[in-house]
């Protein structure tokens, strides 16, 4: 961090879309900079403005293309579009293998598109633990929709359903079995079906496949529930685009009708202050880690005068 970084200024600037305010926040968010709760209250004002659309599926189903896709489309309708496309990292430098997102050059010079590339840096989920603070330096930023692009990592990247207003799930044929590749877990999450490479062999069956599973049931089948879509497109062409533009606010509206989206986003605020909380006490407990009183309560309980869980409770009341 350089020295006297001026936090309500950078935040003025960002507020008045400067390119390289927003970078720089993003990038002090991201490295955990010890300015990062003057960032976080001096943005708290400003957000709630943007709609965020998260793009997840398996490796190789078009995400980037898609992401790309989606922006032109936003532009053309007038919007303010950020994309935070989460890459696997480097296991030399931790920063993003992809960070050139050379399938977004199309929108490189667009001042009304702000792309930025983050490091998973191992974190589980498919995402940077830093998104949920550079999606408030977007919204602050005027953006009315950020799209995040997850890394690709299959059944496990079902975080992005707690940080997106709208999730959508892109699936492709020829990718072995669509369904078999992400049932465990992927396809509940989704609020829209995305069909990417539909000119291909495979994707009507993919589409048969998707409203199966829906006839089966389980939380889209409730009374009232949103019914989530399957749009087939060809990103590559920018066919079927307009479609998924539409999907998405066509959810907006549902959710807004029926409390959802006020409710998922207390539900994602509630989700950061817990990791906040507990990324607190554990920086704590580390201080603990080999202490007198640690040695202690583990000879105790290799006596057997005390058990783990009152051990480790005596440690937490002590914190």
């Amino acid at each position: 961090m350089r020295r006297g970084t001026d936090v309500p200024e950078l935040v003025e600037r960002a507020r008045k879309a400067d390119p390289r305010a927003v970078a720089r926040l993003i990038s002090l968010v991201e490295n955990d900079s010890p300015v990062l709760r003057e960032i976080a209250s001096a943005l708290a004002p400003f957000g709630g403005h943007a709609q965020v659309v998260g793009l997840t599926g398996s490796p190789g189903v078009g995400k980037s293309t898609s992401t790309s896709a989606l922006v032109g489309a936003l532009r053309a309708a007038g919007k303010r579009v950020g994309v935070l496309a989460v890459d696997p990292s480097s296991p030399f430098s931790g920063g993003a293998l992809l960070g050139d997102r050379v399938r977004m050059q199309d929108h490189a010079t667009d001042d009304g598109v702000f792309i930025r590339s983050m490091a998973s840096r191992g974190q589980l989920g498919g995402l940077s633990a830093a998104v949920p603070q550079a999606l408030r330096v977007l919204d602050a930023a005027g953006c009315d929709v950020v799209l995040i692009e997850t890394v690709g990592v299959g059944q496990a990247e079902v975080e992005i359903a707690s940080l997106a207003d709208t999730t959508m799930v892109l699936l492709a044929p020829g990718m072995g079995d669509g369904i078999q590749a992400a049932k465990a877990g992927i396809l509940e999450i989704a609020d829209i079906f995305v069909v990417n490479k539909a000119d291909r062999d495979g994707a009507d069956q993919v589409a048969r496949d998707l409203r199966y599973m829906q006839s089966l049931g389980g939380r889209h089948s409730e009374a009232g529930a949103w019914r989530p879509p399957i749009v087939k497109t060809v990103a590559a062409r920018g066919e079927g685009i307009d479609q998924v533009v539409e999907a998405i606010a066509k959810h907006r509206a549902w959710m807004d009708e029926h409390g959802e989206l006020s409710r998922r986003r207390r539900a994602r605020a509630a989700s950061e202050i817990e990791a906040i909380a507990l990324g607190q006490v554990k920086l704590r407990f580390g201080q603990v880690h080999g202490s007198a009183a640690l040695d202690a309560a583990a000879a105790r309980v290799v006596d057997g005068s005390t058990d783990p869980y009152a051990a480790a409770e005596e440690l937490v009341a002590a914190l």
